[in-house]
């Protein structure tokens, strides 16, 4: 068993996978999934897990260099997103560029990831694809 990061073995199975530019999703409970992307299911019941909760933990393994998601988020919601990429980059040392979609254009997206991680969160537009960057 591991002592520290990703306890999941899903999750640390798709951070140690992704290579330079491969995209993953991160969403709520309600994005659709779209036909042949892998998804890996950690909703347990509304709101659990969080999506911020998630998140967090996959700073502790992932470099990450950009970050997409829906210019429909709330204002609070895309602060909170924009907090934690600038809290990534602090840990990293590497700037995560932005980028917001229209919720259409995200959705289209969704089906080039390497995977989706689903979580509980039942906040709207709680959703984010993350581009792997390299650790050099």
């Amino acid at each position: 068993m591991k002592r520290i990061g990703l306890l999941n073995r899903h999750l640390s199975a798709l951070t140690s996978s992704l290579g330079h530019m491969d995209e993953i999703v991160l969403a709520d409970a309600g994005l659709p999934m779209p036909d042949g992307v892998p998804v890996i299911d950690l909703a347990i019941v509304p709101g659990l897990p969080r999506f911020m909760d998630v998140l967090a933990a996959l700073r502790l393994e992932l470099v990450v260099e950009g970050a997409v998601w829906a210019e429909e988020a709330s204002p609070d919601l895309a602060a909170s997103l924009a907090s934690e990429m600038d809290a990534w980059t602090e840990m990293t040392g590497k700037p995560i560029a932005t980028q917001m979609l229209c919720h259409e254009a995200f959705k289209a997206r969704t089906a080039k990831a390497r995977a989706i991680i689903r979580t509980g969160e039942v906040t709207p537009y709680a959703n984010v694809i993350l581009i792997s960057g390299v650790a050099f």
